[in-house]
């Protein structure tokens, strides 16, 4: 007889295909099933449900008492009346809803892991950690990429990773997720295996003492795999165009359907600074000639994670017109 179900367990697409039909009959007839998955596809889970069209991605952040978005996402099935219910039970909760198309990873997973990639690729090139929490503090991240990372856990991380290998698997298909984050997964499989998960874990990035302070771990340098001399002007552009490149590609692929929510979302999910206006306001403040001609100076230097698409620009550049028009 509920109205909605949520499940909500480990970021595991074997368990979640088994609780999913065990726990669906407990609905009422008019009733809507929720997950809350970060990553895996909805459209697939939906497989699972006795009714698809009563299936829908919901998608809360942690810490949930504190993060007020949260992050709607349509299955090939879902249906309008689904989204409409899942939709007014996000406002019922005090929480502000965005919607979003199905994809691996959706849209605030996507763009929040380039943000902990970059800062260990800024490791990998062998800049100074200090620095690195230091050059996200500036630009108005909330927490720095190495300390945001400690307390999400490389744990979870790597099990999610697993979870996808999986996944590529049973669909056939070699490295299926969207993104290719190169850093995360160079450094994030040593740190565990040395005990390093995350704050949880008793340390990672950072040694925890026991009043509560931290200190960065002494031993990163380990993980410097070149020696460039990086500025903290480019530290800096780095974070913000690799988070705002990643929105920008998500706008192009249909995975977000407006800027406003991709402006929202990334603000109050990922913490993108709000003083830019969110990721695809802030291309437009820098102006899309300049953002690509500062992309593909990171891309000689860093490669084609900074590569932008000329069709993506171009059709900011006609909802302007519209707009205008």
């Amino acid at each position: 007889g509920a109205d909605i179900i949520v499940e909500a367990v480990f970021e595991d697409i074997t368990l979640k295909e088994k609780v999913i039909p065990e726990t669906f009959a407990r609905l009422s007839e008019t009733g809507i099933y929720g997950s809350n998955t970060s990553t895996l596809p909805i459209s697939i889970l939906a497989e699972s449900c006795p009714d698809p069209s009563r299936f829908i991605g919901i998608h809360f952040f942690s810490p949930v008492d504190k993060m007020q978005v949260v992050e709607l996402i349509l299955g090939e099935k879902t249906s309008q009346d689904t989204l409409r219910k899942a939709y007014d039970y996000v406002k019922q909760i005090g929480k502000l809803p965005i919607v979003v198309n199905d994809s691996r990873g959706f849209f605030t997973s996507r763009v929040f892991g380039t943000y902990l990639n970059e800062g260990m690729e800024l490791i990998r090139d062998g800049m100074n950690p200090v620095m690195i929490e230091r050059a996200a503090w500036k630009i108005g991240m909330p927490v720095g990429p190495l300390q945001v990372q400690d307390e999400v856990s490389m744990v979870l991380a790597e099990r999610v990773r697993e979870t996808h290998k999986a996944l590529d698997a049973r669909l056939g298909i070699e490295d299926g997720f969207p993104v290719k984050n190169e850093g995360s997964a160079a450094i994030a499989p040593k740190m565990v295996a040395m005990g390093r998960g995350g704050r949880h874990y008793g340390g990672g990035f950072y040694d925890y003492a026991p009043d509560g302070s931290r200190s960065l771990w002494p031993g990163l340098g380990q993980f410097a795999e070149r020696n460039r001399e990086i500025s903290m002007e480019e530290a800096q552009d780095r974070m913000l165009y690799r988070q705002a490149i990643e929105t920008l590609r998500c706008l192009d692929e249909g995975v977000l359907r407006s800027e406003p929510e991709a402006n929202i979302g990334s603000i109050m999910a990922i913490g993108f600074p709000a003083h830019t206006g969110g990721a695809i306001q802030f291309i437009r403040g820098v102006g899309l000639d300049a953002f690509a001609a500062r992309a593909a100076e990171l891309a000689e230097l860093c490669g084609p994670r900074f590569a932008v698409s000329a069709s993506a620009l171009d059709k900011l550049r006609a909802s302007v017109s519209a707009r205008a028009a």
